[in-house]
């Protein structure tokens, strides 16, 4: 998944589960050791607008099929902006916000 630059911090109770969660939501390692990690969806944090990205029903669907519950969803056939929020194994809210339409749609 193509996530766009954002960060967020987070302390959890157990590591590799939250690690687990996160990966399913296109976050990936890139620093850390098995106490403490750095995670992000492997873009450059230079705030540049990005000009292709995963649609956030598209996101959604591949949460579905990972067993990830969607809380707070959106219409799967609609298009444009729209927003999901899915808690993390630590009962956080994670709200995934698409402000603008997926180019070409």
């Amino acid at each position: 998944m193509n996530l766009g630059a954002f960060s967020i911090s987070l302390a959890v109770k157990d590591l590799a589960t939250s690690r687990s969660f996160y990966e399913k939501l296109g976050f990936a390692v890139t620093g850390g050791d098995d106490e403490k990690y750095l995670i992000n969806p492997g873009l450059g944090q230079d705030t540049s607008t990005v000009a292709d990205f995963t649609d956030v029903r598209d996101i959604r669907a591949s949460l579905l099929a990972d067993g990830i519950e969607i809380a707070n969803d959106t219409d799967p056939d609609g298009t444009g902006p729209a927003s999901i929020v899915v808690m993390d194994p630590d009962g956080n809210p994670i709200l995934l916000d698409q402000f603008f339409p997926k180019p070409g749609s």
